[in-house]
């Protein structure tokens, strides 16, 4: 019996048992084989086909990479040619994206590039289309954008999420707080540092052990569900936010446009008339973590033409890191403008550890 009939075998003995007390030890080892066998299914596909493709292998360049998913048509191509100004070919028929199209969108004086990947269709990450290749791009994604078609309904986002979540990618979530430390004897033992209730000690103990893990430590810090614990078993998962995009909303009411951006992480636009694609830009700047900040050389107006672009949660370390890699080393202290100062509107003088906020103005003070 081959993989994939060992997936479906798994899912439909899923689907036929009764969810109760009785029944939740033995879903979650289910569960467990699940995951393993999507594991090696995927693995499996790596080692045969090796990169993700032909037409795939872009390269990533400025300062992060978003990723356009959806089903075909859309409207991916044509939001890609109106915010890069890269043409990709596009057309009122379905699967005209064959490969990925990158384009570079400036998004608060950042370079930013944007990948229009081809349409996924059902069953993506059991390898149906080119699904494989699609998903394998968006691992490397700092943003997924979530194309959806506003006039279709809500399923083919489920859709997307299922297939996104069974590649390994989960949207608009932090990696769980659990630590697995193997040793060489011993057995295993659990610590927990919060009430486990959506999982037992009894399951994260089966779960190690139909991976071979017969003696680590674990360390939780939060309530964990049992998918949590294969994930961190798994270690390959990627936790990326994402937009979900819902195009052509010319096409229905102002009411319904208005329920429909409420939701969280959504944007409404349309690309036919242009509508809500600055909005776009601004949450997808948002939404990939950036900070934009000015340097200022002692005696001078800062340079705002030039801004430095930076993580939201970077330290000053990594801002002098950013500027070149020698700075670090000479770093005496730094000089700050702006909201992170203590003492805005005047400036305050930091160390290390600083971090800045949006529109900050920097001087550094290097030794002699």
């Amino acid at each position: 019996m081959g993989i994939l009939e060992k997936i479906q075998d798994i899912e439909l003995e899923i689907s036929r048992t009764q969810k109760n007390k009785a029944t939740n030890y033995h879903l979650r080892q289910l569960k467990g084989k699940l995951a393993r066998y999507r594991a090696e299914l995927l693995e499996g596909s790596t080692a045969k086909g090796g990169k993700a493709g032909e037409g795939f292998d872009v390269s990533k360049s400025g300062y992060g990479r978003a990723v356009l998913i959806g089903f075909p048509s859309v409207g991916k191509s044509t939001l890609l040619s109106k915010v890069t100004k890269t043409e990709s070919a596009a057309a009122a028929y379905a699967f005209t994206t064959l490969v990925a199209v990158p384009g570079v969108m400036d998004i608060e004086g950042a370079q930013i590039q944007l990948l229009d990947l081809p349409g996924i269709i059902e069953g993506a990450a059991s390898g149906r289309g080119r699904g494989r290749q699609v998903v394998a791009v968006a691992k490397t994604a700092d943003l997924v954008v979530m194309m959806l078609d506003v006039t279709k309904g809500d399923e083919q986002r489920q859709q997307l999420e299922h297939e996104l979540e069974e590649i390994g990618i989960r949207l608009n979530r932090t990696a769980p707080d659990l630590v697995f430390k193997p040793k060489t004897a011993g057995g295993i033992t659990i610590n927990s540092t919060v009430p486990l209730t959506r999982t037992d000690e009894r399951t994260i103990r089966g779960i190690l052990q139909s991976y071979k893990m017969h003696n680590a430590d674990v360390m939780i810090r939060e309530d964990v569900t049992t998918d949590d614990v294969i994930d961190a078993i798994l270690g390959n998962r990627k936790y990326v936010p994402c937009l979900y995009v819902y195009n052509k909303i010319d096409s229905i009411s102002l009411e319904e446009v208005d329920r429909i951006a409420r939701q969280p992480y959504t944007v409404v636009i349309s690309c036919e008339l242009d509508l809500n694609l600055d909005v776009l830009k601004k949450r997808m700047w948002q939404a990939m973590g950036f900070n934009r900040i000015y340097t200022k050389k002692r005696g001078e107006a800062p340079d705002l033409g030039d801004p430095l672009v930076i993580k939201t949660d970077a330290t000053m370390e990594a801002i002098c890191d950013s500027i070149h890699k020698n700075i670090r080393h000479k770093f005496k202290y730094a000089i700050v403008w702006g909201k992170s100062s203590k003492f805005a509107p005047q400036p305050q003088k930091v160390g290390m550890t600083h971090r800045c906020a949006q529109d900050d103005v920097i001087s550094i003070v290097t030794k002699v």
